[in-house]
């Protein structure tokens, strides 16, 4: 059968029908047919249509056989028209066989309806397997006007795309459709929409006003290849790094369940035992293609969330980093990844704490086998910490930052390695190279180095006395403070020379706390001689002024006795002379005992000498 066959668009019900056939392109369609269409028996395999016509066409999508009548189908599917049907065995008519159909047997029952002229519900769940299924038939407006493809475009165009949740509905079901959605352009289109509304700082769909990040649980749910289509689309509109950074760990969160527990590689070792064991969160022990196929699945998520980061430091936390580092590496991702990790990790090393910094040890875990070297039995993986820490220090010597960054990473390297200490099969090597990793003027205090010695010491005593010698020369004695001193003067796990060492500094200290001291004494001595010498100086300058006051009295008096002896002659004039005479003297009193207040009252030693003088003043 040609592409060339084709048929009048099937009456209604309603219209005038008698039963008889018509004729196009010498191809005979019987109308009956389709105005007695509406009548559909189902089973479990098979799809029927009871007319009094029989049918004579059988077509298997999946496991359904859908026995349909061949004009139907023809007059508006190109892809029936043009293929060569092939008799059928078991019946009369022809048989077809549909493989890989998009959108499954749902979808071509929906077809079915389409073709025989009944009514299709369209909405967001079927839209996008139906516009493919659509053109895999190529029902075409060649064949019909307002056939199916042009139908389903519309729809999806004006109806679809001007929805954020409809979009967000026809993007999670062309997850099941590819590669037809790529090629129809559905995906990109449902993404550079979705892109466009989240974009906006505040976005307001309908009469909802969003605030920011009201898009990161719609988005979690997609397949991580669109995920990935979608943040690119958003990251080009110009959005903050931070905002995609938060988008993708919250997508982090929902597809890697691993993210927010504790993951331990190795755990624990018996009572007395070196037994070694292995735990790790992951479901490749549980086998079988399923086990396989979700741990292709959560190394694939990984990767794509890797890929997408933001360059910028402050898209995402550094705690995050390391999860997805731990997840890595547990899922056996590539090489390049696991070391972009640790590259950014480095560059972030300053907001890590210890617990993020204990990474499992997961070699060989793959095969489930122990390994017989010690070396290679450690509870957590040494190499990877160290490689971060070459590429903070890296990063330390381009940005050329201050010191106080490196004594954030001092204590911070200080408290991982007393962690690492407890692990019986860490080596000292290991220890020593980690230990001594960071430049010597990074630590100014090495009370955290020697909390680590002595936890490497106490968890291996067995260690001889030259190990002992090489593990202490990590620290310098001399960065201890006076306390670390005292204890590690009385700390027998430490060798002789290294206690004498401490002892000899802690003498140096000791001495050294003494001087300032006494230095803080004699501070405090002149201090004191420098208040007294004020005093003297302030009761020296009060003296003077008594002094001159003095002078002044003296020089009243006179000329008082002076006049006294010119009005001795003048007996009549005795009485007014007294009268003035007791006037000036209880002023001159009056005078005195104020300044005798006054005196009193801001130089309390000077009280004798004023009233040693008033008493002179009253005896003469």
């Amino acid at each position: 059968m040609k592409k060339s066959l084709q048929a009048n668009q099937p009456r209604s019900p309603g219209s005038s029908s008698d039963g008889t056939d018509q004729v196009h392109d010498q191809c005979i369609v019987p109308t009956k047919v389709i105005t007695i269409a509406d009548s559909f028996e189902k089973r479990e395999h098979s799809w029927s249509i009871t007319s009094q016509i029989p049918t004579d066409l059988s077509i298997q999508v999946q496991e359904i056989t859908f026995n349909v009548h061949k004009y139907p189908m023809m007059s508006k599917c190109g892809y029936i028209g043009r293929l060569e049907l092939q008799p059928s065995i078991s019946n009369f008519g022809y048989e077809l066989k549909l493989e890989n159909f998009p959108g499954g047997s749902e979808t071509f029952e929906i077809i079915l309806k389409f073709c025989y002229g009944l009514p299709v519900d369209l909405n967001p769940n079927n839209i996008a397997p139906l516009r493919c299924a659509s053109e895999f038939l190529e029902m075409t407006e060649e064949l019909e006007d307002g056939n199916l493809i042009t139908k389903t475009e519309a729809f999806l165009t004006f109806v679809v795309l001007s929805s954020w949740k409809d979009t967000i509905t026809v993007l999670k079901s062309c997850e099941a459709l590819s590669p037809w959605a790529e090629n129809l352009q559905i995906v990109r289109r449902c993404c550079d929409s979705l892109a466009w509304k989240a974009s906006k700082e505040k976005s307001s769909i309908g009469d909802v006003v969003h605030e920011e990040g009201w898009w990161f649980d719609d988005v979690a749910i997609l397949r991580i290849d669109h995920f990935r289509r979608i943040i690119t689309a958003i990251r080009a509109k110009g959005t903050k790094p931070e905002i995609i950074g938060k988008c993708i760990m919250h997508y982090a969160e929902r597809w890697l369940p691993g993210m927010d527990m504790e993951i331990e590689g190795v755990r624990g070792y018996g009572h007395g035992k070196n037994e070694f064991h292995f735990s790790i969160y992951s479901e490749k022990e549980e086998g079988g293609i399923g086990g396989i196929a979700h741990s292709k699945e959560q190394k694939t998520i990984i990767e794509g969330l890797v890929s997408m980061l933001p360059p910028q430091q402050e898209a995402v936390s550094c705690k995050f980093l390391l999860q997805m580092l731990k997840m890595a590496m547990v899922y056996s991702a590539t090489p390049a990844l696991i070391s972009e990790l640790e590259k950014r990790v480095g560059m972030m090393l300053e907001d890590a704490n210890v617990n993020d910094l204990l990474i499992p040890s997961y070699k060989n875990v793959d095969q489930g086998k122990l390994t017989n070297s010690p070396e290679q039995c450690t509870m957590h993986d040494i190499d990877v910490v160290q490689r971060i820490v070459e590429y903070f220090l890296m990063h330390e010597q381009k940005q050329q930052q201050q010191k106080s960054g490196k004594y954030n990473i001092s204590k911070l390297l200080d408290n991982y390695l007393a962690e690492i200490a407890r692990d019986p099969n860490l080596s000292i090597t290991k220890f020593q190279v980690l230990a001594e990793s960071l430049p010597e003027n990074a630590r100014t205090c090495d009370d955290g180095l020697y909390r680590a010695i002595d936890t490497f010491l106490k968890t291996n005593p067995s260690l001889s006395e030259h190990e002992r010698r090489r593990l202490c020369k990590i620290m310098n004695n001399e960065k201890l403070s006076l306390d670390a001193c005292m204890h590690a003067a009385q700390n027998d796990r430490l060798p002789l020379r290294t206690i004498v060492q401490v002892l000899l500094s802690e003498q140096l200290k000791m001495r050294a706390a003494m001087q300032e001291k006494e230095n803080g004494n004699t501070s405090e001595q002149e201090g004191n001689q420098s208040s007294t010498n004020m005093e003297i100086k302030t009761l020296k300058a009060d003296l003077e002024n008594i002094k001159m006051k003095m002078a002044e009295l003296q020089s009243d008096y006179s000329e008082l006795q002076q006049e006294y002896g010119k009005l001795s002659n003048k007996p009549k004039n005795v009485s007014g002379w007294t009268f003035s005479w007791r006037k000036i003297k209880n002023s001159f009193h009056a005078k005195l005992d104020g300044d005798e207040t006054g005196d009193r009252q801001q130089r309390p030693n000077s009280v004798g000498c004023r009233g040693s003088f008033k008493r002179r003043l009253s005896i003469s």
